[in-house]
């Protein structure tokens, strides 16, 4: 498979696009056409705010299309990968009754239905075959929204992407819902070398069956097209022939994707027009407006999006994926272009690209910000603007420009972006954000940045972050002060201290000025952070909230209300308590944890997702374990330990390359090399399996 070599870009362009169309149909979704007309007629533009809702928000649509696409690199980005490791992958990151799907019900969501299917043992593709689940459940719309990724990293390639939609799709659906997915997958990926709307159907309807409904429809709509010049009128017909009426049961995969296909026949190849199209049109607007913006975004590139009003800087590249690898739950649109771009490189036999070598900000493609806003605060408010330009970099090409007028004494220039749930996502409607902030202390900041030399005088630069706290409330730290003269170059960096158990919700770069007024611009090149932590997980002084909402719940009740900092109870099963990210490698996580009426109890690293771990666990039978999760657990090693309900044990888990170690009350029970399939890196977590633990606090440091 050779890539285009616009890939990147324009891979950018299709998730900006998916993103857009998301956000622009979720605040009236499910809405028919009758009352989209009435109540607020075409829709050419975001129309969040008429609605009073906000316009950033967690999604089905967005979640599980760059969730399940992890299937590829945690096996290893296989060209053959299989039904049942995408069923896997379900399994570990998806927390039940909380993340990624709608959980409607056994029945009645397919994607629960399959869900439960998984977690009682039946395995992809029957999780989601007719046969298990009945027509009526299994040919949903959920297949189709979730298959933008697998077209993504198969540019060029539409028989790659059929075969990987359907394999991805077969999780949870089958018959129509898999040919709808196939034909959008294939669509998307022809699009990245071919421009013509008729020639990418025509080669994407050989992907499914000739006799299939989805392919009949599709015939009818360009039939349609040929006679009929109004969209209103063509709808009207999709009503009558291929409408709710006809195809009961839930949101079903062929009324919407015929709305898909009206918007790319009438749109004109335009984005904003085929997006009024498909949105007016009502149903499930936005899975089929995020489908048509990821199709059109690949097809027509940046400047298709950037040709109509202001799509992205609403935006601000801003995206949550809430997930049980909570570190990655706050991302943006840049960052998981980049995710998507190197499985396809890889499945591609080419080696990653990290730009900036691997820097977590670097602005490399036009238009992006990563989630850098300006601060709109008394002393800040109306001083700063944001672009995204070519040059003043010296690891790149591109760099974000922070350009600030009338600053002077008393005045503040601002910006930041999330490293954990924003304030304005912490009572999330819908959806919640389960995230883990992926900023800690222990780890060091670095930043580069220039001043123009057009400035017209010395501005003081520093960093700086914001944690939670009392009522959580956000508390300002700040970095070294650089003096950055016109034309100055400066590479700075920031080792963070420990925040009192506060999570860090954003880091920014402030800039002030000793002058009366200064008018300028800083050039930010890059912002990011490495090493491992070092902090105490607890309950911090000044109380507030969020310091419990940094953990991912995939245990049932976490008792807010309980007297220990942490109690876990689960009902059933194995339930972790998550804290981190992926990027976590060699350290050393411990905790003081009573065990109670409880089968297993202990503490987990190398966390990634709720299948995916090394743990230290007090077992049943009076058995001390160091135990492996790989789809399916490994006892790894085990002794005698008689250990006692109600008694507190000091747990100590170290991991280190390949090598672990785990101690119990300061005395080392295990040393064990795991050579075979090691997981190398991730996150930590408190681990109970049917019952309950409690522990004050937990600490991670650095080995």
């Amino acid at each position: 498979m050779t890539l285009p070599h616009d890939y990147t870009e324009r891979t950018y362009a299709g998730v900006l696009g998916k993103l857009i169309g998301v956000y622009l149909g979720r605040p009236f979704e499910g809405w028919l056409y009758d009352r989209i007309m009435a109540e607020l007629g075409e829709i050419r533009y975001y129309v969040h705010e008429k609605l009073g809702l906000p316009l950033v928000v967690t999604d089905d649509d967005i979640s599980g299309t760059f969730t399940f696409l992890r299937a590829l690199p945690d096996y290893g980005n296989p060209r053959d990968l299989t039904a049942q490791q995408i069923g896997q992958t379900w399994l570990n990151y998806i927390i039940e009754k909380r993340t990624t799907l709608s959980w409607a019900g056994l029945g009645n969501s397919t994607e629960h239905t399959a869900y439960l299917r998984l977690k009682s043992g039946i395995p992809a593709p029957h999780s989601g075959s007719i046969a298990v689940n009945t027509k009526m459940v299994a040919e949903q719309i959920g297949a189709q929204i979730f298959i933008d990724g697998w077209a993504m990293v198969a540019p060029g390639d539409p028989e790659l992407a059929a075969d990987l939609a359907r394999r991805a799709a077969s999780v949870s659906h089958d018959g129509e819902a898999i040919y709808g997915a196939q034909v959008i997958a294939a669509m998307e990926s022809l699009a990245y070398v071919e421009h013509d709307i008729s020639r990418l159907l025509d080669t994407a309807v050989t992907f499914v069956p000739s006799d299939s409904i989805i392919r009949r429809m599709i015939n009818d709509l360009r039939e349609w097209h040929g006679g009929i010049t109004d969209w209103h009128a063509a709808r009207e017909k999709i009503a009558e022939h291929y409408g709710y009426t006809k195809y009961r049961g839930g949101p079903h995969i062929v009324p919407n994707h015929a709305l898909i296909i009206l918007g790319l026949l009438y749109g004109d190849d335009d984005f904003q027009k085929s997006l009024m199209i498909v949105n007016t049109s009502g149903w499930d607007t936005d899975c089929n407006s995020g489908n048509i913006g990821c199709l059109l975004g690949i097809k027509n590139g940046l400047a298709g999006i950037d040709a109509g009003p202001d799509w992205r800087g609403p935006i601000a590249d801003r995206l949550y994926i809430p997930s049980a690898d909570g570190g990655r739950a706050i991302t943006d649109a840049l960052t998981e272009t980049y995710h998507i771009v190197n499985i396809g490189r890889a499945l591609a036999g080419m080696p990653v690209v990290q730009p900036k070598k691997g820097s977590r900000f670097h602005f490399e493609l036009p238009g992006s910000v990563q989630g850098f806003t300006a601060d709109t605060s008394n002393d800040s408010k109306g001083v700063t603007t944001l672009e995204n330009v070519e040059g003043y970099s010296q690891l790149g090409m591109r760099s974000l420009a922070i350009r600030y007028h009338h600053l002077a004494l008393g005045r503040i220039v601002r910006v930041s972006t999330p490293t954990f749930i924003p304030p304005d996502a912490i009572n999330m409607i819908g959806y919640e954000l389960h995230a883990c902030p992926n900023l800690y202390p222990g780890q060091t900041i670095r930043a580069g940045f220039m001043a123009d030399p057009t400035n017209n005088g010395q501005v003081v630069c520093r960093l700086y972050i914001q944690t939670y706290g009392a009522e959580d409330k956000l508390v300002i730290t700040y970095g070294p002060q650089t003096h950055l003269q016109p034309g100055e170059i400066v590479q700075t960096e920031w080792h963070l201290e420990d925040t009192d158990g506060a999570p860090i919700a954003q880091v920014g770069l402030e800039i002030t000025t000793l002058d009366k007024q200064t008018v300028g611009t800083v050039y930010l090149d890059f912002l990011t952070w490495d090493g491992e932590p070092e902090v105490i997980f607890k309950r911090p002084t000044y109380g507030g909230t969020m310091w419990r909402r940094a953990w991912v719940k995939g245990v049932d009740p976490a008792d807010p209300y309980a007297s220990e900092a942490f109690r876990l109870v689960q009902n059933e099963g194995t339930g972790l308590l998550m804290q981190g990210t992926r990027e976590w490698t060699n350290y050393s996580v411990s905790a003081t944890i009573t065990p109670r009426l409880v089968q297993a109890a202990g503490i987990g690293a190398r966390v990634q997702g709720m299948r995916r771990y090394y743990a230290l666990l007090l077992g049943q039978g009076g058995k001390a374990r160091l135990v492996k999760a790989l789809d399916g657990e490994t006892i790894l090693a085990e002794v005698e330990f008689p250990w006692q309900p109600e008694i507190e044990y000091l747990l100590q888990l170290n991991v280190n390359g390949t090598h672990l170690s785990g101690q119990i009350d300061g005395h080392t029970l295990f040393e064990f090399d795991d050579y075979e399939q090691p997981l190398t890196h991730g996150a930590i977590a408190l681990v109970c399996t049917e019952g309950r633990m409690a522990t004050e606090s937990v600490s991670i440091s650095p080995i």
